[in-house]
């Protein structure tokens, strides 16, 4: 059913879908870069959102300000207001549908909002699953490449058109460069399940392994022969683990 949210004037496009035999957890699902919730059935959180229903688990699933069919302009959007994005559909989950437990779950940057907004709110988030989380995106704008940009990061233009139809607002970089990623990261000291895969070309699997030595409670799977998006022969792996850690 839909599940709309508010932040700031911007309509983010959610859905929430109950599970048919509710445990009382409700998952929340986060997409990487100019990704969206998932819209066809071989996406990766439509086919996780459906792994965690069938052993109880409600699901919400959103798309970030510029992103799918939220509001907002692409060339706006940032990790920081990405993460307002997550709290304000934490809030409705809490406000709306009050379960007795909420994890996260991120795919590439949505692992690195999810893992900030855990770190934020580390007394209501229960569990905590980060694939490919894409934690060098700051090591990537501090350097002056990202995604295929190349870029002066001393003195970072207001706009970079990306090739694909989409412009990167210059101000993506500048904070990209100065975010307190691990640092916020590990004041969630709940269970964090991190998946990652030892063919990723976009995220060295060494972002996962820097998560895994700054939390106190995490665990650690490296794929092997899986790319950043998890897919292929991988999938069913990575489904498997993640709906195991959660439900376990």
């Amino acid at each position: 059913m839909e599940f709309n949210v508010t932040r700031d004037g911007l309509t983010l496009a959610g859905i929430y879908e109950p599970a048919p035999q509710p445990t009382g957890t409700i998952a929340i699902l986060m997409h990487g870069f100019t990704g969206d919730r998932g819209y066809v059935s071989t996406a990766l959180l439509v086919q996780l959102a459906q792994h965690l229903r069938h052993h109880g688990v409600g699901t919400v699933r959103f798309d970030f300000n510029g992103h799918g069919h939220s509001d907002g302009d692409f060339t706006n959007m940032t990790v920081l207001n990405e993460i307002a994005d997550a709290q304000a559909v934490l809030a409705a989950v809490q406000t709306r549908l009050a379960p007795q437990r909420i994890d996260l779950l991120g795919h590439s940057r949505g692992g690195v909002v999810a893992s900030m907004l855990a770190g934020y709110y580390p007394d209501v988030i229960h569990k905590l699953v980060l694939m490919a989380p894409a934690a060098t995106l700051k090591d990537d704008a501090i350097a002056g490449h990202t995604r295929g940009l190349v870029y002066d990061p001393h003195h970072i233009p207001d706009q970079l058109p990306m090739g694909n139809g989409k412009t990167l607002g210059g101000f993506y970089l500048r904070t990209a460069q100065c975010l307190p990623i691990y640092e916020t990261a590990q004041n969630f000291t709940g269970p964090v399940c991190l998946i990652h895969g030892d063919a990723d070309h976009i995220v060295a699997y060494q972002a996962s392994q820097r998560y895994d030595d700054v939390y106190q409670n995490s665990t650690f799977h490296l794929i092997p022969g899986a790319s950043h998006g998890l897919d292929g022969d991988a999938r069913e792996t990575v489904l498997q683990l993640a709906t195991d850690f959660i439900t376990d």
